[in-house]
């Protein structure tokens, strides 16, 4: 049985800070009547159903059985028993989109093809995911020409990115682990964050384009805030 749900993530960072400053005037005691109540609900009811749901969404994935070029090779091997991605959740490849919910762009996306591309993911199961694979899907790799459209994210959501050329089955399976980490609300720190590098961007060190828009900075700021940083 397939567990999707219409629940909505956290969206925005305010929404994060407001539930942030809940819980801490909960373990305050600041809290009492109907908004005790309100807290109680949200916070052991309708989030712990959440991380259920996302647990067993991380582990039941259905790829789509769609390929594009040379990394589509690599991705057949991951249900080899070599590397056997079954011990992950992953093992049912779906031959259509409506019994799908994983998309792996495996090859470089021709402008002809993207539209293609595109209809084949807005078919799929809510919630879905997509994976760019290899150089050509993420950035156009050695095709910096007008026929291949240079990167995927420029005409759909991509979640993860694997780069290599093409990139080994356990690089896709590396990938694959990630979006589980994604999926389940415990994804992995960025660089920035694991070696402490917030404010080394070119921007942010007085580089060539030191002065970003109001919008960047603003999202820098509140992307600082949300992490801690």
């Amino acid at each position: 049985m397939r567990l999707h749900s219409s629940l909505e993530q956290p969206g925005s960072p305010e929404e994060l800070r407001a539930r942030q400053l809940r819980a801490r005037d909960m373990l305050r005691g600041d809290l009492d009547g109907a908004d005790l109540e309100a807290y109680v609900e949200e916070r052991l009811v309708v989030t712990t159903l959440e991380k259920v749901l996302n647990v067993a969404r991380a582990n039941s994935i259905f790829p789509a059985t769609f390929g594009l070029a040379c990394c589509a090779i690599e991705m057949m091997s991951t249900v080899s028993p070599r590397y056997d991605i079954a011990r992950f959740g992953a093992e049912a490849f779906r031959a259509s989109p409506r019994q799908a919910d994983l998309l792996i762009i495996s090859g470089r996306v021709s402008v002809k093809m993207a539209p293609v591309v595109r209809r084949i993911y807005d078919q799929m199961l809510e919630p879905k995911w997509a994976i760019s694979m290899g150089a050509c899907s993420s950035s156009g790799g050695m095709f910096s020409n007008y026929a291949v459209v240079q990167g995927a994210d420029k005409f759909m959501p991509i979640d993860i990115h694997v780069p290599g050329c093409p990139p080994r089955p356990e690089a896709l399976m590396y990938g694959f682990n990630k979006l589980q980490k994604q999926i389940m609300g415990n994804p992995d720190p960025g660089w920035r964050s694991r070696y402490q590098a917030h404010g080394t961007e070119e921007w942010a060190r007085g580089g060539p384009a030191s002065q970003p828009s109001d919008e960047a900075a603003a999202a820098y700021e509140r992307a600082r805030e949300v992490l801690g940083a």
